[in-house]
């Protein structure tokens, strides 16, 4: 177990940003599986740039690597161009 007062800090607030990161990762997850279920070009167009805005947020604060979300934003793109 820790010895310091900032070491019991500091796990403590491990595990809010954790859950936190996580909770933010699922919905992003299952906000990208329902705009590839989507058969509707207009629902698609106007669901696209939320999630956009929801893969760049995990990104910039490294829940996600910077690759990864340009290879989402671009499959994604495609996805709905396709439509």
């Amino acid at each position: 177990m820790a010895n310091h007062k900032s070491a019991l800090k500091r796990i403590r607030s491990n595990e809010a940003k954790r859950l936190r990161n996580k909770y933010q990762h699922k919905t992003t997850r299952n906000a990208i599986k329902k705009l590839r279920e989507l058969e509707s070009k207009t629902e698609a167009e106007t669901m696209f740039p939320t999630i956009v805005s929801m893969i760049d947020k995990l990104a910039k604060k490294n829940i996600i690597h910077n690759n990864k979300a340009s290879n989402l934003k671009a499959s994604l793109s495609k996805h709905v161009a396709s439509l």
